[in-house]
Parts: structure tokens; C-alpha cells; sequence
């Protein structure tokens, strides 16, 4: 491992002749130097002001690349305290793995091993949208619901119908404490035919959906929003034929239309309808 100092030495001492270079392992560079005589001792000082003015790390960086590695920052500094919320994640995250290994031992499975599957058949049957979905779960794991959010909203551009990513981007709400946003997509997942109750009622993310006044409502509804909230939402499910007229007066049917292309875009402001969903609604509504 080339030493700065050393090299610094070499470099106001004999750097008219280039030791520091071929110290450096820069052999080259230092035949440039014995040929460049009268002008390589002042370019010799200038290498040693330059090594004793770098950092070591630089020095490791430029000249001891195959024993220099540096080491990657950790996500999380050790010595900080886990939230309570990461706290419970883990715990539950060690139950599951717990209850799965006692599933296995039971079943016999774990003496078994399955062939590993090819990419082929990993890609086979993925819908449209699932790699969203999955940077989604994986953004939610690491409690970056934000994050996540996005990537579930771009899932559901590309999936509308997809149930996993309403369901999950419903959990990511509750958890940012968005409850009518979270209550949407409930409603779109059940609708899709999501049929999980008890996870609904039971899954830590929708901790804060369940203390909402309205929950008991929604349950007792079928895990469907009442029909007072869904007024709005309801141009999602039939569309509305439109009539041509040929009168310069506003018509009754004109009125309607124009009010529900403003639903439309005031759900859209609200962040309920995704960009293809708003597209796709309002070319139905114009016909």
C-alpha cells in the first residue's frame, strides 16, 4: 500500500528523475520525467505540494484502489432507537416468519426443496403494473410511505383493476393518516373483489382508519362507502350517454355534464383518481 508521505519524499528529492511516479507504480509517466529533466524537478516539487495537500482517503482513492474499499453507509445509524411503529413491524415481521417455520415442520415441507423457477416462469402470469407494486412493498417495508404511494399510483395507471395495489395504497394512506383517500381505495379493492375482512379489521397499517367515526359505518356497509361519499365516485362505474343539441340555450343534460366533468376533476385534484382513470372517465362522459 503506497504511502502520500513517502511518495512526497520521492517526489522533492527525486522527482527530476520520476521516483515518485514509478514508486507509484505510474512507470510511464516516470520515463516522461527522466526525459523532461530540467523541467521535471519543479514538476516534482508541485507533486509533493499535491500529496501533502490531499486527504488520505483521496490519496487511497487514486493510488491504492486494489486495497481501498470503501464502506457503504448503513440505512439507519445503530446506535439510534427504533420507533414503536418499527418496533412492532419487526415483531410481527418475526411471528410470521415463526409461524411459517412451524407451518413447514408440520407439513413436512421443510424437508423438501423446490426447484428454483426460471425467468420464464417467474415472468410468466405477472399483470401490468406488478414492478411498481412490488417498489411499493418495498418503499412500505422501509416506511417510506410517501414513496410508496407514488409507486402504487403509477401500479394502478397501469392496472386500474389491480386489487393488491388499492388494498396496499390504502394501508399507505392510513398510516400517513389520510383517512378519506384510504376509505376510497378500501371501497375499490372490495369492489374489485377483495373479501379479506378480518385483515381489514385486524391489519396493523389501518390502525388509524379503524378509530375514524365512520369505520363502524363503512363495516356495517360491507366495507363500502355509504352512498353519501360515493355520489362522486359513482361516474366511475356508468357512464353517461350525452345527446347532441343544437340549441345555443343551456340544456338540462348539458348542465349535468358539465357538472360531473367537474367531479371528475375535482377527484383528480384530490389525488382519488390516477391520470388514466380522469383520461379514460372523462372520454366515456363525452362519448
Amino acid at each position: 500500500m503506497k504511502d502520500k508521505n513517502l511518495a512526497a519524499v520521492l517526489a522533492f528529492f527525486g522527482g527530476s528523475v520520476g521516483l515518485h511516479r514509478f514508486y507509484l507504480g505510474q512507470v510511464g509517466l516516470g520515463i516522461v520525467y527522466i526525459f523532461l529533466m530540467p523541467l521535471a524537478f519543479f514538476l516534482g516539487i508541485i507533486d509533493a505540494i499535491s500529496f501533502l495537500s490531499m486527504d488520505q482517503k483521496s490519496f487511497d482513492m487514486k493510488y491504492n484502489k486494489e486495497q481501498y474499499r470503501p464502506v457503504a453507509p448503513s440505512r439507519r445509524d445503530q446506535n439510534q432507537p427504533l420507533s414503536d411503529r418499527e418496533r412492532r413491524y419487526q415483531q410481527r415481521q418475526r411471528e410470521r416468519a415463526m409461524r411459517e417455520r412451524n407451518r413447514r415442520q408440520s407439513s413436512g415441507q421443510s424437508r423438501s426443496v423446490s426447484p428454483m423457477p426460471s425467468p420464464s416462469q417467474r415472468n410468466a402470469g405477472r399483470s401490468p403494473g406488478y414492478a411498481e407494486r412490488e417498489a411499493g412493498l418495498k418503499y412500505f417495508r422501509d416506511f417510506e410511505y410517501d414513496r410508496a404511494i407514488i409507486a402504487f399510483k403509477r401500479a394502478l395507471e397501469k392496472n386500474p383493476k389491480d386489487i393488491a395495489s388499492h388494498f396496499n395504497i390504502a394501508c399507505s394512506y392510513s398510516c400517513e393518516e389520510e383517512a378519506d383517500k384510504s376509505f376510497y381505495h378500501l371501497d375499490r379493492a372490495v369492489s374489485l373483489g377483495f373479501d379479506d375482512f378480518s385483515r381489514i379489521r385486524n391489519h396493523d397499517s389501518l390502525a388509524f382508519l379503524r378509530v375514524q367515526p365512520e369505520f363502524e359505518e363503512f363495516a356495517l356497509n360491507g366495507f363500502r362507502l355509504v352512498p353519501d361519499r360515493t355520489k362522486e365516485e359513482s361516474l366511475l362505474e356508468s357512464p353517461v350517454k350525452v345527446e347532441e343539441t343544437t340549441s345555443s340555450d343551456p340544456s338540462p343534460e348539458n348542465e349535468d355534464l358539465l357538472e360531473q366533468l367537474q367531479r371528475l376533476a375535482t377527484l383528480k385534484e384530490k389525488g382519488l383518481l390516477t391520470e388514466g382513470e380522469f383520461v379514460a372517465q372523462k372520454k366515456r362522459l363525452l362519448g
